[in-house]
């Protein structure tokens, strides 16, 4: 999850791309199309789990009529780590054959309220161009009233990335993030010297922003079982935010009591992680990242950076159409029974997380490649 991207150039953003080739009620005497789609090749990170829960999903659409639908997907960015969206979610609607488009910015410039605001203006024009689902990527809460709008004229909306849990959306897909925080932790744990010991969060401690919360909490419970002292730095995205986190990490490293035994990052700047302890001088503290950013790859292959997590943005694309149309066909409740496997509760769809150490970084290329994706 980021929190990069300003909305483009007009109020209502870019249509990425547009499906256009929407599926129609088979006639007297017709029979409908069945889903189909290309198989994922299999390789060592391909999640079995959720491939299973697509096939079992186009199963059971393929025993119902074709129905025609339209949907958008409006998402905070377009490139980088939304790129993989981007193109799941087209791939999707192609294989479903609906009418639908992708909704995303062309320019970062800024974050906070003008974000939000232009993306409710795109929610509110997709339902009024006649959307009857909704993917969305929403930047906070403050998305709540939007959802609940259109929810209430009709539309299936499902959240992915982040959520808006006290909207009426039908769903969400993605990353637990408390979940995933503790994953990442145990991950740094087995690279650690027994505690005691203090181990630096590169997190999140705004309130606004409940997904961060939630990540940094999983990940400092874990650390703090297990006998570590936990200092939590605020991760900054604006200009000027990589000087500060570095020079904050660099004076904790030096300063430390008890010392500095390890570093975790938990979102897609985590390499200033390692160029913190580079600055501090100590190059070899067992550090652990999130997501798959270029300058973090970078440090895996410098034995920097020990192991990343992954977030599977991709499946988080290519589910939520399937869900939409789902949930229009067959119903909230049976598509609900479908996925379950990968439920935690009534709303949530944990997508899970790629654990990738640094000796597998081109194993994973190669995995990204097979899906046609990079990150």
């Amino acid at each position: 999850m980021t929190r990069s991207g300003r909305w483009g150039m007009t109020a209502l953003g870019l249509a990425l791309m547009t499906v256009a080739c929407g599926s129609t009620a088979p006639g007297a005497g017709e029979e409908a199309t069945p889903i189909r789609r290309i198989p994922t090749p299999d390789n060592e990170f391909t999640p079995v789990e959720l491939e299973a829960l697509i096939d079992d999903l186009i199963e059971e659409l393929n025993k119902h009529p074709a129905r025609p639908m339209q949907m958008s997907v409006v998402l905070k960015n377009a490139t980088g780590f939304w790129a993989p969206v981007v193109t799941a979610a087209n791939r999707a609607m192609g294989d479903l054959g609906v009418t639908g488009n992708v909704i995303g910015p062309i320019t970062q410039v800024s974050n906070g309220a003008e974000d939000e605001a232009l993306q409710n203006e795109q929610i509110a024009q997709v339902v009024a161009d006649g959307a009857e689902g909704l993917g969305l990527a929403p930047f906070n809460d403050l998305q709540t009233n939007a959802v609940n709008e259109a929810v209430a004229k009709g539309v299936h909306v499902v959240t992915l990335d982040t959520d808006v849990a006290h909207s009426n959306r039908a769903l969400f897909v993605g990353t637990l993030d408390g979940v995933a925080g503790a994953a990442a932790s145990e991950t740094l744990l087995a690279r650690l010297p027994p505690a005691p010991g203090t181990v630096i969060v590169h997190g999140n401690s705004i309130p606004v922003w409940s997904n961060g919360i939630e990540r940094t909490a999983g990940a400092r419970r874990a650390l703090e079982a297990a006998g570590y002292d936990v200092l939590v730095r605020q991760s900054i995205w604006d200009e000027g935010g990589e000087d500060g986190d570095v020079a904050w990490m660099k004076t904790q490293i030096e300063t430390a009591d008890p010392p500095v035994v390890g570093m975790l990052g938990l979102f897609n700047i985590s390499y200033r992680c390692a160029m913190a302890a580079e600055a501090a001088g100590k190059p070899d503290i067992p550090i652990v990242a999130f997501d798959f950013d270029p300058k973090t790859v970078d440090y895996m292959r410098q034995g920097r950076i020990k192991a990343t997590h992954v977030q599977r943005q991709y499946y988080q694309g290519y589910l939520v159409p399937y869900i939409l149309y789902g949930i229009k066909n067959i119903g909230l409740d049976a598509t609900r029974q479908i996925l379950a496997p990968r439920m935690i509760d009534d709303f949530r769809v944990n997508t899970g997380i790629d654990v990738v150490s640094a000796d597998k970084i081109d194993a994973y290329n190669d995995f990204l490649a097979s899906i046609d994706v990079s990150q």
